[in-house]
């Protein structure tokens, strides 16, 4: 694991990711603390499959009625 400054990682990104590309992590550090880890990007997401869920959720068929205390509140029907 190598330490660097913000000025010397600015000066040395390329070199920086390089080393991260190879396996290595970097700590960035300000005025002595560390602030940020380089690390390697990893996708780790699972791919998408469109369909996964059907037949399995209803949707019932009053869904877009709303109930006359509701439509009351919102104004959307004359008392």
């Amino acid at each position: 694991m190598q330490i660097a400054n913000i000025s010397e990682a600015k000066a040395q990104l390329s070199a920086l990711i390089e080393k991260v590309i190879a396996g290595e992590e970097i700590i960035i550090g300000k005025a002595g603390k560390p602030v940020a880890r380089l690390v390697k990007y990893e996708n780790n997401q699972q791919t998408r499959r469109p369909g996964v869920l059907k037949g399995k959720i209803k949707i019932a068929d009053d869904f877009d009625v709303l109930p006359d205390d509701v439509a009351k509140a919102f104004g959307m029907v004359d008392e």
